[in-house]
């Protein structure tokens, strides 16, 4: 596989072990980052899918799955080596990001009355956790049946965030199946909103844009941002808009529209709030037309960043040596609404001692003949 192919920092480990649905895990040293602490890279094996996870921000590093041909590619975008993704501060490809995902504006909030403030890195506003996030944390881990488990403990006060909060991240492989659970407790009221950042390209990493990939959102409102891409807290109707995608939508049919909100993103990168929340539940059906792959994504959270790789500008080299380009990747973030931190009718993301956080994402992929 290109995109793990490392050289000598690279030593396979003799753990794997084989479960009855034929999912092989194993595990390898994957070189250290800057500051010298060893990085781990997981393989979970079997028949339908590879998936690679590797320690440094609890990330996906590549997804290979099988088009209608039966010819294999990775579908995630991402490096081949733990440095390129250290060095790399603004894509997230395939992180955990947290403590809190996506965007909390001026980086301010309060609980129970005590105002907080977190590091702003973007445009004014805090994104992903502020300037050192879940993503550039090395994690511990531990294989579990089909997968590996992920574990971070960040300190009280981590980015401004009150509270010692412990996040689990478990990935499991079970066929065509990628599940990832999550899970976190704190000693104080934080906030808390965990999501993955993996950019998808079904047509492989390589293959240029995803405006031809067709998208189904069931989602019958979003919520509408401003200048700083922070929400208005308005939840607004699709209703004759280009962000309707109730029905399935190639994402590069109504994108360059004359609309204020695609202006400001750049494209789609906005929330949206799933008509369902009960239980598991769809967030996302995507189909690529040319390889036939497809991609479902069900979840238990209420809903879902959909974002169309505005912000790739070719600065980004990626596995097979292709710069990724506007529009290379599409994120389909499973997640509580940005913001919601200030915004009271936005479904709560405060977490109290002797509660547990939970939140499952699964990520199906297929092929359509």
């Amino acid at each position: 596989m290109k995109k793990m192919i490392c050289a000598a920092t690279v030593v396979a480990s003799a753990m794997a072990f084989h479960l009855p649905a034929q999912t092989s895990v194993t595990s390898e040293d994957w070189g250290k980052v800057s500051e010298g602490q060893a990085v781990k890279l997981f393989t979970l094996k079997d028949a339908e899918l590879t998936v690679h996870i590797t320690t440094f921000g609890a990330r996906i590093a590549s997804i290979e799955a099988p088009d209608k041909n039966g010819k294999r590619a990775d579908v995630v975008l991402g490096y081949r080596d733990v440095q390129s993704y250290e060095a790399d501060k603004s894509t997230y490809f395939g992180a955990i990001v947290g403590r809190y995902g996506n965007r909390i504006a001026k980086g301010t909030y309060s609980i129970d009355g005590q105002t907080f403030h977190a590091p702003l890195n973007n445009n004014g506003n805090m994104l992903h956790g502020g300037t050192v996030g879940f993503d550039h944390k090395v994690w511990t881990e531990k294989q579990i049946p089909g997968g590996v488990e992920m574990t971070l403990v960040s300190a009280d006060g981590d980015m401004g965030f009150p509270g010692e909060l412990t996040a689990h991240v478990r990935y499991s492989l079970k066929g065509s199946a990628l599940q990832i659970e999550y899970s976190a407790t704190t000693t104080k009221p934080t906030v808390v909103n965990l999501t993955n950042h993996s950019y998808f390209n079904l047509g492989g990493e390589s293959h240029g844009t995803i405006l031809d990939e067709v998208v189904m959102l069931p989602a019958s409102r979003y919520t509408p941002i401003d200048a700083g891409l922070i929400p208005t807290g308005e939840l607004a109707t699709v209703q004759g808009t280009p962000f309707d995608f109730r029905k399935p939508t190639a994402i590069g049919e109504r994108i360059d529209t004359p609309n204020e909100q695609l202006k400001l993103a750049g494209g789609y990168d906005h929330n949206f709030v799933l008509d369902s929340t009960s239980g598991m539940h769809l967030a996302a059906k995507v189909v690529d037309p040319s390889s036939g792959r497809t991609l479902t994504v069900t979840t238990t959270e209420p809903g879902v960043q959909f974002y169309s790789g505005n912000f790739l500008d070719g600065t980004a080299t990626g596995a097979s040596g292709v710069k990724y380009e506007k529009h290379f990747g599409f994120c389909l973030e499973t997640q509580h609404f940005p913001d919601s931190p200030n915004e009271p009718k936005f479904p709560s993301t405060v977490l109290r001692p002797g509660q547990t956080l939970h939140s499952t994402t699964v990520f199906t992929f297929g092929v359509q003949k």
